[in-house]
C-alpha cells in the first residue's frame, strides 16, 4: 500500500478518532474478559453481550467525540487557541447537546463535570479545571488531537496549547503533559513518521525545563519505558495503552480493536488510540463499514471541511 498523503492522514485522525470512540461505546466498563473476540467486535456488538448505554444507537459518538469537535470548532472560528470560548462551547454542550449526536449528552467524565461547574461560577477557563493529583483522568487527552491537527505553531507553542487546554477541565502537570507529548506523536505521524514516539519523546523534554510538569513527564509518564497499558480511565495509562496498541498492530482496525479488546473505558481508549491510527493508516485505510456506520454526519461533515481547508491555507 501507498503511504497515504498529508490530506488523507488529517482526515484519517479526526474521523479515526470519532470511529473509535463510536466502535468502543458499547463495551464502556466492561473487564477484558467480558469483551467478545476480536472478529465480532463490531459497531453493534454480538447478540447476547450486556452493551453499555443500552438505548445509544450503534455508531454513536461519546463525550469523547464531542469534546474534540467542540475544540475544532472553536480553533476554526476563533483562529487559535481561546481557552474562554471553549469552555463556552463545553458549557453549550453540557447544558444543549452541542457536538453531540441527536443533542443526546449520555456520558460525562467527572472532572470534566465539576471543570464546567467551576466556569459556570464565574471561574477563569484555565483555572477551572481540578489540580489535584486525584483529578488525572483521561478527558483532556481524549479531545486534544484536532489542536495537533491544525496547529500551525513551533513544538513549543504546541506543547504550550495542549497544556492550556487541558487546564480547561483538567490543570494537573500530568494530564497537561500526556496532552503535549500526544501533541508531538501526532504530529510525527502528520509528517510521515512510522512510529514517532521516540522523536516527540526527544522534542517534549526539549520544550520542558526543569519543573513540575519536566519532574511528571519523567517521573510519572515516563516515555522511555515499554508501553504497557490496561485501558483505564487514568490519564497515563490511557496514553501508554494508545501507545501499546499501535506498535502492535499496523492497521487501523486492528489497533481499535486490540484498545476495547483492554476492557474498561474503551470508548477513550479507541478514541485515543483511533486518532492516531487513522493519522497513521489514512482515511482509506479506516474500514469503510465504520465509517458508514457512523453517525452525526450532518455536524462532522461541515467541521471536516473547514480543518481541511484550514489546513491547506
Amino acid at each position: 500500500m501507498s503511504r497515504p498523503m498529508r490530506r488523507e492522514r488529517l482526515e484519517g485522525g479526526l474521523v479515526g478518532l470519532l470511529v473509535g470512540d463510536a466502535l468502543g461505546v458499547p463495551y464502556e466498563f466492561s473487564p477484558p474478559e467480558a469483551i467478545p473476540a476480536r472478529d465480532l467486535v463490531e459497531m453493534d456488538p454480538p447478540a447476547g453481550f450486556r452493551r453499555a448505554h443500552g438505548r445509544i444507537r450503534p455508531g454513536t459518538w461519546s463525550d469523547d467525540g464531542a469534546l474534540a469537535l467542540a475544540l475544532l470548532a472553536s480553533l476554526l472560528d476563533t483562529g487559535a487557541l481561546d481557552t474562554a470560548d471553549l469552555a463556552g462551547r463545553f458549557r453549550r454542550w453540557f447544558d444543549d447537546g452541542a457536538y453531540a449526536v441527536d443533542a443526546d449528552v449520555f456520558d460525562v467524565g467527572i472532572q470534566t463535570r465539576e471543570a464546567i461547574e467551576t466556569h459556570r461560577r464565574g471561574v477563569e477557563a484555565e483555572r477551572a479545571g481540578g489540580a489535584s493529583e486525584r483529578g488525572n483522568g483521561n478527558g483532556s487527552l481524549m479531545r486534544v488531537l484536532p489542536l495537533a491537527l491544525l496547529h500551525q505553531g513551533d513544538d513549543d507553542a504546541l506543547v504550550r496549547d495542549a497544556m492550556r487546554q487541558s487546564s480547561v477541565t483538567h490543570g494537573h502537570p500530568r494530564s497537561q503533559v500526556c496532552c503535549a507529548l500526544y501533541c508531538l506523536w501526532a504530529r510525527e505521524l502528520l509528517d510521515g513518521a512510522a512510529d514517532g514516539w521516540g522523536e516527540a519523546t526527544r522534542r517534549l523534554r526539549a520544550c520542558l525545563p526543569d519543573g513540575p510538569a519536566r519532574r511528571e513527564l519523567e517521573d510519572h509518564v515516563r516515555p522511555d519505558e515499554v508501553a504497557r497499558g490496561r485501558g483505564t480511565g487514568y490519564v497515563v495509562d490511557c496514553l501508554h495503552s494508545a501507545r501499546m496498541v499501535l506498535a502492535a498492530e499496523p492497521t487501523y482496525e486492528g489497533a481499535v480493536k486490540a484498545a476495547i479488546a483492554l476492557g474498561h473505558d474503551t470508548d477513550t481508549t479507541a478514541c485515543v488510540a483511533g486518532g492516531v491510527a487513522g493519522i497513521r493508516a489514512g482515511i482509506g485505510g479506516i474500514p469503510a463499514r465504520w465509517r458508514g456506520a457512523l453517525r452525526g454526519r450532518e455536524i462532522l461533515d461541515p467541521l471536516l471541511a473547514g480543518m481541511l481547508g484550514r489546513a491547506a491555507t
